[in-house]
């Protein structure tokens, strides 16, 4: 095994279009793993390689690969910036030791980019910054800088000042060192210059700033720099690393990934200033039995723990189970899962290269390995050694806030619905759910591209097609006041007649479901028959009265009645309640309900205005508001009905940075103009 202080585990983070994708492939081809620099935008790029990240030019899934740059060994991680995929990034930040934090120098900081960096923040993951595009048309280092320090959770520190900018992006000054440098070909490589005397003033400037906040990251080197003024280079190397260790410093680089310019000084910052997966503080885990708490170590010396935080559908391998490994070196055929508490047996574990796979004997510290055809171990599992159980807190996945009505053409729901289910364990953030009420299969997701990938997806995978309707939404029915009423089935035709006769009172019940009440007195209807009233009623709740949707909240007494003495049978009885229950309801006066959601959106201050309006025109209530450090909170209770599509339209309207979550909360009566539309559209049907 390699020595643990010579690994690195890194992330490359960042919004939707700031060049992650193309800033993995050319560190791999500045470090020689791959020969030739692959692009994006032609489908070429090592680390985007399925179908349906080549067609739309993003990443979709996170990608793994490693590269070895003076005598380290990295293991990269390039995760989507979209948002329909942000669970991607979200589960890649759990088991990352060093982020790689991506910002386009034309675009600036974006809604997106400070969504990324509160992930990056809130899991306390150390970080370099990149600006990339450097060499695009309106690249503005200054400005770009400038937005970081006012909305993004970093302190950043200028490492790197660019040398020229747009077509003139040549090279860069090396602030800790004070050297400059130019760019060398499409290699990655810098050949050493002077400094352009127009930066001079800058690059002190940066300097005292730089000396400043690592002397302010330690008591020692503060009370050196009050003292002498200035602190020596490897006083501020060392005070560096440890800033960026605790969060305190986040060190700023330039680059522009498509002409390979600046990888290699960006390769040399990873191995300098990120840290080793024994740097970190120890991790906490819970023993399964007792749920008490323990320290992990991240030693090669601990017992072997892991974390699984992905699984993929591979045609040729099978199911491919993703881990993280903490602790301990992993060797062997078996390990013990103590999420489900089953020891798994495996047949290699495998480095994953892209779309390729590398066997390899063990894994450490660090490393992000993979096994196949797994029967019982899935994403969110703790790996260890059996002999000292552990338990680490499961990745909890983004909610889905959108949904579909998923339908096959005929002869392939079977297909179609066993692809689905694979999917599931691939994807945390997606649900299978039978809408009840409206017979209806739905599938849910965190938004329109991410369930259109997902269709894509199943389509070239497993060779079926599924479709994707509006849903309906599950209205119901209930009534206004009280009723009583009887319900009389009479048939003779010849032979065996049929005879059934019930008299009931019928009564609202709210939030009551139903309630049946025999209240029979003497045999007017015999005891065999009453349940079949019952039956009927129920039945004829269920299919609805006024628009075909369930009625509920109704209480029902059965009172009186007749019989015949051969006629009569439980047919006859349940089809006198099912007439009488009609009647009643309508006589009793039927309104129509629609479900409400329990909202919970995040925006930006400058958003509220805005989107407390919509909900306003969504016939939403605003229950109350609510704040927290990087966003403001709405509480509201919105019609289901309304708010089908609220994932784009929320998009649109916070230029992506809002967020929301809902569950269900109650049901309401649907005003009068918009019951008559939905009764009409229902008898229509």
């Amino acid at each position: 095994m390699q020595d643990t202080n010579m690994i690195r585990n890194i992330a490359i983070f960042g919004h939707g279009n700031c060049g992650k994708t193309s800033l993995a492939e050319a560190m791999l081809f500045t470090a020689g793993k791959i020969n030739r620099l692959g692009k994006v935008d032609d489908g070429s790029s090592v680390m985007d390689y399925e179908d349906e990240e080549i067609n739309r030019n993003i990443s979709i899934s996170s990608s793994f690969n490693n590269y070895t740059w003076k005598k380290h060994t990295i293991y990269l991680t390039d995760t989507p910036g979209d948002d329909n995929f942000l669970n991607e990034a979200l589960f890649s930040s759990y088991v990352c030791d060093g982020a790689l934090f991506t910002i386009g120098a034309v675009l600036g900081v974006k809604g997106q980019t400070v969504k990324f960096a509160n992930i990056v923040k809130a899991n306390n993951i150390p970080t370099i910054i990149a600006v990339n595009k450097m060499d695009r048309e309106r690249a503005d280092f200054s400005k770009t800088l400038e937005e970081m320090k006012s909305s993004l959770p970093f302190t950043p520190v200028v490492l790197q000042l660019p040398i020229g900018a747009e077509d003139d992006f040549r090279g860069f000054v090396d602030i800790l060192e004070e050297k400059a440098y130019l760019f060398d070909g499409d290699k990655g490589g810098v050949t050493p210059t002077d400094i352009p005397s127009d930066l001079a003033d800058d690059v002190a400037v940066y300097r005292e700033s730089l000396m400043e906040n690592v002397a302010e990251t330690d008591d020692d080197l503060i009370e050196k720099f009050l003292e002498e003024g200035e602190l020596g280079i490897d006083d501020m190397k060392t005070g560096l690393k440890n800033g960026v260790l605790s969060g305190d410093i986040t060190p700023v680089c330039v680059c522009a990934a498509t002409k390979n310019f600046g990888t290699a000084p960006l390769l040399d910052a990873i191995n300098t200033f990120m840290p080793s997966p024994t740097d970190g503080e120890p991790l906490t885990a819970v023993k399964p039995e007792s749920e008490e708490t323990v320290e992990i170590k991240r030693s090669v010396d601990e017992p072997f723990t892991a974390l699984v935080f992905k699984t993929m559908a591979d045609p040729y391998a099978g199911r491919l189970t993703i881990f993280r490994v903490f602790s301990g070196i992993l060797e062997g055929d078996s390990f013990y899962n103590a999420s489900k508490k089953e020891s798994e047996r495996f047949g290699q574990l495998y480095l994953l290269e892209g779309k390729d796979q590398k066997p390899v004997d063990s894994a450490g510290p660090g490393m992000i390995v993979a096994v196949a055809k797994l029967k019982e171990t899935g994403t969110g599992d703790t790996l260890c050694d059996a002999a000292n159980p552990v338990l680490f807190k499961r990745p909890e996945p983004l909610k889905p806030v959108i949904s579909f009505a998923v339908s096959a053409k005929k002869g392939e729901e079977e297909k179609v619905f066993s692809s689905i289910t694979k999917m599931l364990d691939e994807d945390l953030t997606l649900k299978l759910t039978r809408q009840q009420q409206t017979k209806q299969v739905l599938l849910s997701g965190v938004g329109q591209v991410h369930l259109d990938v997902v269709g894509s997806r199943i389509k070239r995978k497993f060779g079926v097609e599924l479709e994707l309707n509006t849903p309906k939404i599950p209205y119901m029915e209930t009534i206004r006041s009280s009723a009583r009423v009887q319900g009389k089935h009479k048939k003779q035709s010849g032979g065996r007649g049929q005879y059934g006769d019930c008299w009931i009172e019928i009564s609202p019940l709210p939030g009551g479901g139903y309630e049946f009440e025999d209240k029979i007195v003497g045999g007017v209807i015999p005891q065999q028959y009453r349940p079949a009233v019952d039956k009927g009623i129920q039945e004829a709740m269920e299919k609805g009265v006024l628009a075909g949707y369930p009625v509920i909240d109704v209480k029902i007494v059965l009172v009186d009645g007749s019989f015949h003495n051969v006629d009569s049978s439980e047919m006859a009885f349940k089809i006198a309640g099912s007439l009488a229950f009609k009647k009643g309801a309508q006589e009793a006066g039927l309104v129509l309900l629609e479900p409400y959601m329990n909202m919970e959106i995040r925006v930006g201050k400058d958003n509220v205005g805005d989107v407390m309006g919509d909900l306003n025109s969504r016939r939403g209530k605003v229950m109350g508001m609510d704040s927290d450090e990087n966003s403001e909170i709405i509480n509201a209770q919105v019609p289901q009905a309304e708010i089908l599509s609220y994932a784009t339209d929320l998009t649109s309207m916070t230029g992506g940075l809002g967020t929301f979550t809902m569950e269900f909360s109650h049901y309401e009566e649907v005003p009068g103009q918009i019951a008559e539309k939905i009764i009409a559209e229902a008898n229509k049907e």
